[in-house]
């Protein structure tokens, strides 16, 4: 009955946020390529390519998600040499990321609606010999005609916070079932079991692996992408302050607080990645109108008077945080959630966040508490910290040692996933 009025009013949902989505798409760009995908229908080479050999189906939203899977698959394949895989990623930048780093054995898709008409028309396409979704994307339909047809289901990297928790309570009757049906989940904390129990999963499909995110094994940061921009640019010299994955707001008031430091330190540098590729025009426009003089990743004005540079390319952020002399963490100042501090930490980079880092909240209190990074409650704050560092290299590389010791912990769960996604059915083919 539940799944029978979540497909009675998905047609209804789907009117509602439709002009919404439609605006994002554009917005983003690219949104036609290979639109069909996302209602069911695939060309004749992709489901050719289907029919020859059976696939594992792995599906990852966005950027931070799609590189989780390749870090999996990437184990997984070390284990099961004849392993193929359907990734499938519902934004443009988590499938242009996967098309570009993607080895020949994945299969680079857009996720289906899950929309049951839609759904299985997926189904009979991929033929999926396993189903391993990423962090928190336990779709309805997707699960029961995963579940009728007895094809193991997976949840990896299971992200649970405190919000979510909350509100999956609330509507318990409907998501239970579906939490039930899991095959395997494997969770970032042991305090994550008893959690994950109480929605309807159950125990002995609970594994406690660490986090694949926070995972410093076999990433490794290419610095040589950046630097050889910063030396076209005549930069490569500069102290760097850099901003990654910044919100709409910060890049301002990142913007003024330069123009403060700038003052003691003459040589620095303001580097800029927002998160959403899109507002490079908009940020540029902004900083233009408190005085800094901006160039960007993918179109840079070689120029020694330049204040910030913009990266406006994704997919490098990590090889961009080697060059860092100090990093700001995005979405935690005018913005509630956070972005996730690991990569410029793997690089061996001093981070400082916000107030907000509900979406790391763990990880965020446990550097904090030992040393591993600096909070500021405010822009004021910020800015001192920010000074401090600049001017005490040891201090910052106090950071990055009690950091890496905090990362350490998860050290090895990739490798725990993947064995346990290998136990969980036979190789695809």
């Amino acid at each position: 009955m539940i799944r029978f009025l979540y497909n009675l009013l998905f047609p209804f949902a789907l009117l509602f946020f439709l002009p919404g989505y439609i605006v994002k798409m554009c917005r983003r760009g690219n949104y036609r390529n290979k639109f069909g995908q996302r209602l069911g229908f695939y060309d004749r080479e992709t489901r050719a390519r289907f029919a020859q050999q059976r696939h594992s189906w792995m599906h990852a939203v966005s950027v931070g998600e799609v590189m989780i899977a390749l870090k999996v698959a990437a184990k997984m394949r070390q284990r099961e040499p004849q392993l193929r895989i359907a990734l499938t990623t519902t934004t443009t930048t988590g499938f242009a990321l996967a098309n570009r780093s993607a080895p020949e054995w994945i299969e680079v898709l857009y996720t289906p609606l899950d929309f049951w008409p839609i759904m299985r028309r997926a189904f009979a396409v991929i033929r999926p010999a396993r189903i391993i979704l990423v962090e928190a994307e336990i779709w309805p339909n997707l699960t029961a005609i995963a579940h009728h047809r007895k094809i193991p289901l997976a949840l990896i990297n299971a992200r649970l916070s405190a919000r979510s928790e909350n509100r999956f309570r609330k509507f318990n009757l409907f998501v239970r079932p579906f939490f039930h049906r899991l095959d395997l989940i494997c969770v970032q904390e042991p305090a994550d079991v008893a959690r994950w129990k109480s929605l309807g999963a159950r125990a002995d499909r609970i594994h406690a692996v660490g986090s694949i995110k926070f995972d410093p094994e076999d990433v490794a940061p290419r610095p040589e992408l950046p630097r050889s921009v910063l030396q076209k640019l005549g930069l490569q010299n500069r102290r760097i302050l850099f901003a990654g994955s910044t919100h709409p707001g910060e890049e301002a008031i990142l913007g003024r607080i330069f123009l403060q430091l700038r003052s003691e330190f003459p040589d620095l540098l303001l580097l800029v990645a927002p998160r959403h590729v899109e507002r490079t025009s908009e940020i540029a426009a902004q900083l233009g109108k408190i005085g800094l003089t901006t160039t960007r990743r993918s179109n840079p004005n070689s120029a020694a008077a330049i204040d910030c540079l913009l990266l406006d390319t994704t997919g490098e952020l990590r090889d961009w945080y080697c060059v860092a002399s100090v990093v700001f963490i995005g979405k935690s100042l005018t913005a509630h959630g956070g972005q996730n501090p690991v990569e410029a930490i793997v690089a061996e980079r001093a981070v400082v966040f916000g107030p907000h880092m509900e979406n790391f909240a763990a990880l965020a209190r446990t550097l904090v508490a030992t040393g591993g990074a600096f909070q500021a409650e405010n822009s004021a704050r910020l800015t001192t910290t920010l000074a401090d560092l600049l001017r005490d290299p040891a201090k910052c590389q106090h950071l990055v040692r009690r950091a890496r010791a905090v990362l350490d912990q998860h050290r090895g769960a990739t490798s725990r996933s993947a064995k346990l996604l290998s136990a969980l059915g036979v190789c695809a083919g």
